[in-house]
């Protein structure tokens, strides 16, 4: 009896270790099931991820959905106010020859007469580049032109002095300034004169209209003088305001900035008049040719005509 109690007690002993190891596995199993069940866990099940991570959930900006997505509608480019002038063939009664051109300062887009690449002398429309260059070079080189000097510079633009521009001209090297225009402008049409001489420059209304936007962008004064220039040209007075800014309104003609040429050329039976005008947006050029007889006046109202005829409507 005794014996047969004692095995009895080394059974339930033996049974302990196995009820032991059974809880154990349970508590494990439970563990590991709270893990997948955990966001963020590395044993985090999928199904466990699709009910709590926003991180994994299917997104609207999915591939699928911006396929299926309208694409918006690109932005619409701000158009640009057109240009006051239309590009127009002109057939007008005027004697001899003539051409024009103008240059959209925002575009660089040039329009013109199909002869607007052909030359003729500038007479003192040229002396805005003498006076553009001399200002520059002085700047360059340091220094502040004298208030005489500027004085002269003020009489060759405004009254078209050709003493004081035949001074700055020698100034600053004659025909190697001329040379210094066509390569900082950019010209393609024109060239120096056979006798080096700055009124008979060789300049085409498209280079005219080049030349202006050349001032007007600072290249040819330099950014010390260009506005200094500009505000010059806007006050030319006496026989030189004619051409360009008389087609306009008069209270449009004080913004615009003008340096007129004109000449009689004897040795050609010629008068050479010669326009180009500088407006917010634009740069034009006019150039008239025609015989002696006609007088100054002639060629001086036809480069308003000619600007006049492409003038748009006003709106």
């Amino acid at each position: 009896m005794a014996g047969r109690r004692r095995g009895n007690r080394r059974g339930r002993h033996d049974n302990q270790p196995v009820k032991l190891v059974a809880v154990a596995a349970i508590l494990i199993g439970l563990v590991l099931v709270s893990l997948r069940l955990l966001p963020g866990s590395p044993l985090e099940s999928t199904a466990a991820s699709h009910w709590g991570d926003s991180s994994t959930a299917p997104r609207s900006d999915s591939a699928a959905d911006r396929h299926n997505r309208p694409n918006p509608a690109p932005s619409p480019t701000p158009s640009l106010t057109p240009l006051p002038f239309a590009d127009r063939d002109l057939d007008l009664d005027i004697r001899g020859w003539y051409a024009w051109s103008v240059l959209d300062r925002r575009t660089g887009k040039i329009i013109g007469s199909d002869n607007m690449g052909e030359t003729s002398t500038t007479a003192s429309l040229i002396k805005s580049w003498i006076v553009a260059d001399y200002l520059r070079r002085a700047a360059e080189a340091g220094q502040t032109p004298s208030d005489a000097k500027l004085a002269d510079a003020t009489k060759i633009i405004r009254d078209s002095d050709n003493t004081r521009a035949e001074q700055f001209y020698n100034g600053v090297g004659r025909s190697a300034s001329i040379k210094r225009l066509i390569s900082t402008c950019k010209l393609t049409d024109s060239s120096v004169a056979a006798d080096g001489g700055w009124s008979r420059t060789n300049l085409s209304p498209r280079d005219a209209a080049r030349l202006g936007n050349c001032i007007a962008d600072g290249r040819a004064a330099g950014p010390t003088w260009t506005k200094w220039l500009i505000n010059e040209m806007k006050l030319v007075r006496g026989s030189g305001d004619f051409g360009i800014r008389k087609a306009f309104p008069a209270a449009e003609q004080k913004k615009i900035a003008i340096k007129n040429g004109w000449i009689d050329r004897t040795r050609e039976q010629e008068m050479h008049i010669n326009c180009l005008a500088i407006g917010d947006t634009w740069t034009m050029g006019v150039m008239v040719r025609y015989p002696i007889n006609l007088g100054y006046d002639y060629g001086m109202k036809n480069c308003q005509k000619i600007t006049e005829a492409l003038l748009q409507p006003a709106t």
